[in-house]
């Protein structure tokens, strides 16, 4: 037999009752805050992508730095000193012994023509590999009656050195000395050719 007391089963107004509270009951939300779990050593590094820094400004360069630098000027060359004949290429002219390669006349010319006439038969001179030459000035005016046509040749025996000196002749002249007396004295002049370069030293 049975002891427990016998189960009541709702009336249908209980039921109703029920299911009208039922529908009007709202769950109780919690005012506690989420909290997110704490990043540990283990979790993987989120990739963010790091934007790149902004190009810097650029201040371009002076038109003086763009113009191109002046190259170092070379020296120029050395002049070639003068020398005298030696003495032994001079007693050979003086005795006929050494021929001389070309010979040149002045007389009759003026100054610029004289001038051109000596540098074009020098430079002439040089490229025919010439050792010596004689340039023949003339003596001059020697008295009152000598004046007029020989005054040219006073001016020309005494410019002709000079001419000889400057540096225009250096790379071709060696030296000059007055002439022998069948070669003209002091009249005309004995002048040493430099030799061409690759022939050897003059």
């Amino acid at each position: 037999m049975s002891s427990g007391r016998r189960k009541r089963t709702l009336t249908s107004d209980e039921v109703s009752l029920w299911s009208h509270v039922t529908r009007h009951i709202e769950p109780i939300r919690s005012k506690t805050p989420k909290i997110e779990a704490p990043i540990t050593a283990s979790d993987p590094i989120p990739d963010v992508k790091v934007p790149p820094p902004p190009p810097k400004f650029v201040k371009p360069p002076k038109a003086e730095a763009l113009a191109p630098k002046p190259t170092a000027k070379l020296p120029p060359p050395a002049i070639p000193p003068l020398a005298p004949l030696e003495r032994r290429l001079r007693q050979r002219l003086s005795r006929g012994a050494q021929p001389i390669d070309s010979v040149i006349d002045l007389h009759g010319k003026r100054q610029d023509e004289a001038h051109e006439a000596l540098r074009r038969f020098i430079i002439g001179a040089h490229a025919m590999g010439y050792a010596v030459i004689l340039v023949v000035t003339g003596k001059g005016a020697s008295g009152p009656n000598d004046q007029g046509l020989l005054e040219e040749r006073g001016v020309l025996r005494r410019t002709v050195p000079h001419w000889l000196r400057m540096p225009d002749m250096r790379p071709y002249v060696i030296g000059f000395e007055p002439a022998a007396q069948h070669h003209g004295g002091s009249g005309a002049l004995y002048v040493r050719i430099r030799r061409k370069r690759g022939g050897g030293a003059a």
